[in-house]
């Protein structure tokens, strides 16, 4: 078994009180035993996307500065740790990168997100250009991690070829939530589907997945729009897409779950359907549309 926490958090109005408490709930996972820790999407700052504003670029500048930070963290508490960052690669570029600590503090890889939205409120085509790494596994001292990132959720392409090249689990560092105006029917129905496609993607590989979401409201810094009430609800599902925990709607939580990496080669022997695959006739997925 492996002792997992998934730290779900609000943005605490400046970096270094968020990275404050990020580095205590780091800190107190691993007393508690956690062997991985996962943060959520762009956890060191507010979801700055809601708006275009170019200033906001300058936050990846400090992309090498946040690397050397949750490093030693990593380092201080013994543990793999998962991050969401905002990286700036050469003038103009920019990338939405997970980087995965190795528990001596040592970069053991990194994933750029590869599916970036566009979306009122969700204006990340403006800031992030599409990963260039592929969907390539993480290998470190407890498994090899296949890391995605948000918007990469809804897509079961990103999850299967992560399954295909070794992953043992699927971690998902997200952003997400609904807007104040909206009914309760359509926050039930948003909620509803996006636990239930990263449940299918669990099923349908044979691997625990955990999704570590955003929590509490963000005004728009722009003012056009009213803000981001981010919805929380971090879970983990098992291999068989048994929820074996999930976090609060409203609240900052760090929650724990024991993951059993070897339930995987048991589900896929029952339910082999990476066996069945009709291989020569996916040919379509290649292609926009079929017309």
């Amino acid at each position: 078994m492996l002792k997992v926490a998934l730290i779900q958090q609000r943005y605490l109005d400046s970096k270094s009180a968020t990275i404050a408490y990020t580095k205590g709930e780091i800190l107190n996972a691993a007393r508690n035993g956690a062997k991985l820790v996962c943060l959520q999407e762009l956890h060191t700052r507010e979801y700055f996307c809601q708006s275009e504003n170019p200033q906001f670029f300058d936050y990846a500048l400090e992309f090498e500065e946040d690397i050397a930070t949750f490093g030693k963290i990593a380092k201080e508490a013994g543990v793999v740790l998962v991050s969401s960052l905002f990286e700036k690669r050469a003038n103009g570029l920019y990338h939405n990168t997970a980087i995965v600590f190795e528990n001596d503090g040592s970069v053991a890889g990194k994933y750029r997100k590869m599916h970036i939205p566009d979306d009122p409120q969700f204006y990340e085509k403006f800031y992030f250009t599409p990963g260039d790494l592929g969907f390539e596994p993480i290998a470190t001292s407890i498994g090899k991690l296949g890391v995605l990132i948000c918007w990469d959720q809804w897509y079961p392409e990103a999850a299967r070829i992560m399954a295909l090249k070794g992953a043992e689990i699927l971690i998902y560092p997200t952003a997400i939530g609904w807007f104040d105006e909206d009914s309760a029917e359509e926050k039930a129905r948003q909620l509803d589907s996006w636990v239930a496609v990263q449940r299918g993607h669990s099923v349908a590989n044979g691997l625990p997945l955990l999704c570590i979401n955003r929590v509490g409201f963000e005004e728009d810094a722009s003012g056009v729009a009213k803000g981001i009430r981010f919805w929380g609800n971090s879970f983990a599902f098992g291999a068989q897409g048994e929820l074996l925990a999930q976090a609060s709607r409203e609240e900052a939580q760090t929650l724990f779950v024991d993951i059993d990496f070897s339930c995987s080669e048991e589900v896929r022997r029952m339910w082999p359907f990476l066996r069945d695959r009709r291989i020569e006739s996916y040919k379509a997925l290649l292609k926009r549309f079929c017309d």
